[in-house]
């Protein structure tokens, strides 16, 4: 923990707080502690002030967009692979206090689990800190990326919109399926005019042609 303090450069006076925002609830579960002794409480908290700080950095950043758009905008920021991507950057899988079961399932790397204790995070701060101590962590963490992170979590959309914008034709095309019943996988392949633009490869094909979508604008870029 005194790691993750050094990364995200906030020393907390309530050393408890942090304790409390990387403990899971498996973890007070096989010690018999009190329910409010995990981060779920902190994590109600952390999710609403992530909303609140992203919901007036897009109102700000996109004066011309309405309420639809908006939120469509900020799914993206606060989605929960996001925030996973965010939580492994300053470390936060090492610090998590999970019970047994939890630890022999890999819970350190589930997306659920560190985004969780993200949020958990941004309340700890809150609390021990204040507002901008919170939104600190939120705007080099969360929003120091927000063009990237809008484009990754509906790469097709925003794909479909620069090239409607550019009068160009596109299509997506299964490459190549492999894989047992099970267990199949997917390679799209993303065409401008009869151009291969991008390939993603995936466990379904929607998630291939997002994968395919993305390369395809960061080619166009």
């Amino acid at each position: 923990m005194t790691d993750l303090e050094r990364t995200i450069g906030y020393t907390f006076k309530d050393p408890s707080l942090l304790r409390r925002a990387m403990t899971h609830s498996s973890y007070i579960n096989e010690h018999g502690l009190s329910k409010p002794d995990c981060n779920e409480r902190l994590e109600f908290l952390g999710d609403a002030l992530l909303e609140s700080v992203a919901s007036v950095f897009l109102y700000h950043r996109f004066p011309d967009l309405m309420e639809g758009e908006l939120s469509k905008r900020r799914a993206a920021l606060v989605c929960e692979r996001a925030l996973a991507v965010s939580a492994r950057e300053i470390g936060i899988p090492d610090a998590l206090i999970l019970g047994k079961g939890m630890e022999k399932s890999n819970a350190r790397s589930s997306d659920s689990v560190t985004s969780d204790a993200f949020e958990s995070l941004i309340a700890a701060l809150y609390l021990d800190g204040g507002f901008e101590s919170a939104k600190r962590l939120i705007d080099t963490h969360v929003l120091n990326d927000a063009d990237e992170k809008m484009i990754s979590y509906d790469a097709k959309t925003a794909l479909q919109e620069i090239l409607q914008k550019e009068g160009r034709a596109f299509s997506y095309h299964l490459v190549s399926e492999s894989g047992p019943d099970h267990d199949r996988e997917f390679t799209v392949e993303v065409r401008v005019e009869d151009l291969s633009y991008g390939r993603g490869t995936a466990k379904s094909k929607k998630q291939a042609e997002q994968a395919a979508a993305l390369e395809a604008i960061r080619k166009l870029r």
